[in-house]
């Protein structure tokens, strides 16, 4: 029995080894080993993006307080695809609330763009102080282009209209969009940036009242307001098409600043949006060069500062907003100054960054 024993012993050991070998060489195919598979990188956002002017049809998506951040950038995106019903996303402009990493955006974006197989737009990314809903941290505007004409006199772009409070800012816009020749039946997309929530209620209710047809957003820029502020802007349909491919109007009883143009007419074939570029220190260098990168961003899509008639400027503090008007018509056509959103915010997706910068230029 010993002797038996002491052989079933022996041929473990054996045994196990004959199973590593079955094991090892079940794995091989013709002697090689199996290439290990990885999840391929996600792409990153293109720096910027070309489209008929015609075409553009503008969203803002609907406010979810379901889940997390995660859950509900995917519940934005799917609420814009079913609102564009088949056009391609070119633009889209997320307003982040809440403690949620801003990265997660683009990341999400990436994912869920390439599991659709759809080509990728450009992304800005701004941390704001609260969205106006219970729960609600993300909410995102999007540009895409249709297949038909749907803007056949161009489109008319609106600085925000700054006041102390929504019902002043609107009315304002009101008076722009009057000067601009649009119908208020054919404003787009009203954004409303708000110091406070306590606004919402009005300015949803004059927004929904004066300009029926607009996707609407309202934003608080920050957490602590410093002061009372509302700034509107907007995009529109005018009735008759612009003498110029692109034209500044600055209608009777709006300020006139030097620094800027109220009203942005464009009637040029195509139009280039950019993601934004931000800046990683507060120094004038620091801040050339997310203006230089704007540049270079624009460069393959045969277009350059000299072509730009909107800016969208998110500095997260005053000083640093103000270096950017220090410096800002060492690149923009001082003779031309684009129509502008320039407002502090938040925050910005790198915890560096002080400023981000998005143009939209003529091509």
């Amino acid at each position: 029995m010993r002797t038996r024993n002491a052989l079933i012993y022996a041929l473990v050991p054996a045994l196990a080894l004959c199973g590593q070998e079955e094991r090892r060489i079940k794995k091989t195919v013709d002697g090689k080993e199996p290439i290990t598979q990885t999840l391929p990188l996600l792409k990153d956002p293109p720096p910027a993006i070309a489209s008929e002017t015609g075409a553009l049809v503008f969203h803002v998506s609907a406010l979810s307080s379901k889940g997390l951040l995660s859950q509900q950038v995917r519940d934005a995106l799917k609420n814009l695809f079913n609102e564009n019903h088949g056009a391609q996303i070119l633009k889209l402009r997320a307003f982040v609330a809440g403690s949620g990493d801003l990265r997660r955006v683009q990341t999400l974006v990436s994912e869920i763009f390439t599991e659709h197989k759809l080509n990728l737009p450009v992304l800005s990314t701004i941390q704001a102080g609260a969205l106006p809903a219970e729960g609600v941290q993300v909410v995102i505007e999007s540009i895409a282009a249709e297949k038909k004409t749907v803007n056949p006199n161009g489109l008319a772009f609106f600085s925000g209209q700054q006041a102390k409070d929504a019902r002043a800012s609107l009315t304002q816009l009101q008076n722009a969009v009057s000067g601009a020749g649009v119908d208020p039946k054919a404003v787009l997309r009203v954004t409303c940036f708000l110091s406070s929530l306590d606004e919402v209620a009005t300015a949803r209710e004059l927004t929904g009242a004066t300009f029926p047809g607009a996707a609407a957003n309202f934003v608080q820029l920050q957490r602590l307001a410093v002061q009372p502020l509302a700034e509107c802007e907007a995009v529109g349909r005018p009735d008759r098409t612009p003498a110029q491919p692109v034209s500044f109007v600055n209608p009777t009883g709006l300020t006139r600043n030097p620094n800027y143009s109220q009203i942005a007419m464009v009637n040029a074939p195509k139009i280039v949006f950019s993601g934004t570029q931000m800046a990683f220190g507060s120094q004038p260098a620091d801040l050339r060069l997310a203006f230089d990168r704007l540049g270079k961003a624009l460069e393959p899509m045969g277009v350059g500062f000299h072509d730009v008639f909107w800016s969208g400027v998110y500095p997260l503090t005053g000083p640093v907003g103000e270096q950017v008007r220090a410096l800002r018509f060492d690149y923009y056509d001082r003779q031309r100054p684009p129509a502008s959103t320039f407002l502090t915010f938040e925050g910005l997706p790198s915890l560096d960054a002080t400023v981000a910068v998005e143009v939209i230029a003529a091509q």
